[in-house]
Order: structure tokens, then C-alpha cells, then sequence
């Protein structure tokens, strides 16, 4: 069943198999409410499996990526529950970011202006990030009074820019610029802002003409090999990679070599 969410904008190019979503409440600097949470999360699992989709653009509308939470939406309706209703709520926040993990396709944040506390961490869990010179990032939860272990934020990051950014970014809450996040590799390209979307869109129709098995099991060896010892790691790349050579992909690579042309995978 094709993807029809309501809470925020969906596109699928079918010429690049390029699937774009956008945060729309610009208004609000695209707040996340429990309706987006949910919808998010199940897009993500409904793109997984899609037909024709090959990569995923991740964008917002307006003058922001997404800063976070909606104070009055989230935050204010949070202090009426008890811990088994915050449990529920602190679920479905996780279960975005898994779902997005889980994945197969490779996800590309296009990152504008504020990119804040969950929404940060929604830019983290993207295969690339692809920021304009305006996106600034946050992880905002000390600034709330609540921990840097939110939404797998501390699994995620430490991961991406090593321990000690990590930690200072996830402990201060404080603001990095565009060119800083670039530097300790937390942004993996900046440009101009009139020129994030076309950037991070070029980058995934690139992706959606790669070997759509490869890059699922690359995505997968990254996130699983964090916790093998080497003989480990090496017995499982040793498994998924005679699989790979069993995909028409690779005979595909074999053929374009041969004829001189580009590969054209499936």
C-alpha cells in the first residue's frame, strides 16, 4: 500500500527511485508531535519494502530541519503522566530511530537551519548528511533536564564523531555550527543553503543506481560489527559477501567491465 501520511509531505520519484520526506510544519520549525512520531516510524518501515524505492531524502520545510519535540504538543503533555505512560511515549521515540536503522534503503538527511534535540538525533540516525551552511545541530536534552540517552542518541554519535565530541555534545546540549560539524565528521558535506536539497537528492539518486543488496548489506555490517571482535566481524563479511557474489549484480558489473559501458543494477 503506498505510503499516504498526513503529517507530513511525501514524494517518490520513480525515474531515480529517489522517495523524499519533508517535515511541514515550518511554522513550528517543524516540531515533532505524536502524530509524526508515529507516522514517521511507520514510513520508514513501509519504505523498507516499497516498490521502486532505492534511497530516501530526509528534509524539512522552511527555516528548520526539526527542533525536536513540540513544547506544547509533547513536552507540556508529558508532565501529566505517569512512568508507564512516559514508558509508552520514550517506546515510540526509540522505535523511529530503529525503524529508520532497520531500514534497507540508505537515508540521506538534507539538513537546514535548526537541527535539534530529537531532531538531531533523526539526523544522526541517516546513512549521510548532506547540511546547509545555515544547519545548526544540538542535542538539547540536558538543557531540558534530561539525559543524553535519548532516542539512541549515545549509541548513535559516538559512532559518528568518537567519544569525547560525543560527549561534550551530548552532556553542554550546546549549538555546533555547520563548518564545526563538518569538521569532526558529524556533517558529511556542507554547502550553500539554496543548494542542500538538490545536494542531498543528487547524492541519493546515485545511491538508488547502486546495487540496492550491497548497500542494504553494508548499511547492516555497519550498525552489527560495532559489537564482533575482528574473527567475528570477518566470519560474517566472509557469509554476506559470497551471498553478495550470488546477486545478479555482480555478474551485472562483470558484463558493463567487459562491454565498457556503466553497470545498470537491478
Amino acid at each position: 500500500m503506498p505510503l499516504e501520511p498526513q503529517s507530513f509531505r511525501y514524494e517518490h520519484d520513480r525515474a531515480s527511485g529517489v522517495a523524499t520526506i519533508t517535515l511541514d510544519r515550518p511554522e513550528r520549525l517543524n516540531a515533532l508531535t505524536f502524530e509524526v512520531y508515529d507516522e514517521l516510524r511507520d514510513g520508514f518501515m513501509t519504505l523498507d519494502s516499497e516498490p521502486g524505492v532505492r534511497a530516501i531524502v530526509i528534509t524539512g520545510s522552511g527555516r528548520a530541519f526539526c527542533s525536536g519535540g513540540d513544547v506544547e504538543d509533547i513536552i507540556g503533555g508529558l508532565h501529566g503522566r505517569d512512568f508507564q505512560g512516559l514508558l509508552d511515549f520514550t517506546r515510540i521515540t526509540g522505535a523511529l530511530i530503529l525503524s529508520m536503522r532497520r531500514c534497507r534503503r540508505p537515508i540521506v538527511g538534507a539538513l537546514n537551519g535548526t537541527v535539534a534535540g530529537a531532531g538531531a538525533v533523526i539526523a544522526a540516525a541517516c546513512d549521510i548528511r548532506v547540511a546547509a551552511e545555515s544547519a545548526r545541530i544540538a542535542f538539547l536534552f540536558t538543557r531540558v533536564g534530561l539525559s543524553g540517552a535519548d532516542m539512541g542518541a549515545s549509541w548513535l554519535l559516538p559512532r559518528i564523531v568518537g567519544h569525547g565530541i560525543a560527549s561534550e555534545l551530548l552532556m553542554t546540549g550546546d549549538f555546533m555550527d555547520a563548518h564545526e560539524a563538518h569538521r569532526v565528521g558529524l556533517y558529511n558535506r556542507v554547502v550553500a543553503d539554496d543548494a542542500v536539497l538538490a545536494e542531498a537528492h543528487s547524492l541519493a539518486a546515485r545511491l538508488a543506481r547502486g546495487p540496492s543488496f550491497g548497500l542494504e548489506i553494508s548499511k547492516e555490517s555497519l550498525d552489527r560489527e560495532w559489537s564482533m571482535d575482528l574473527e567475528t566481524a570477518l566470519a560474517w563479511e566472509t557469509q554476506v559477501q559470497a551471498g553478495c557474489m550470488l546477486d545478479p549484480n555482480f555478474r551485472e558489473s562483470y558484463e558493463a567491465f567487459r562491454a565498457k559501458r556503466e553497470p545498470r543494477f537491478e
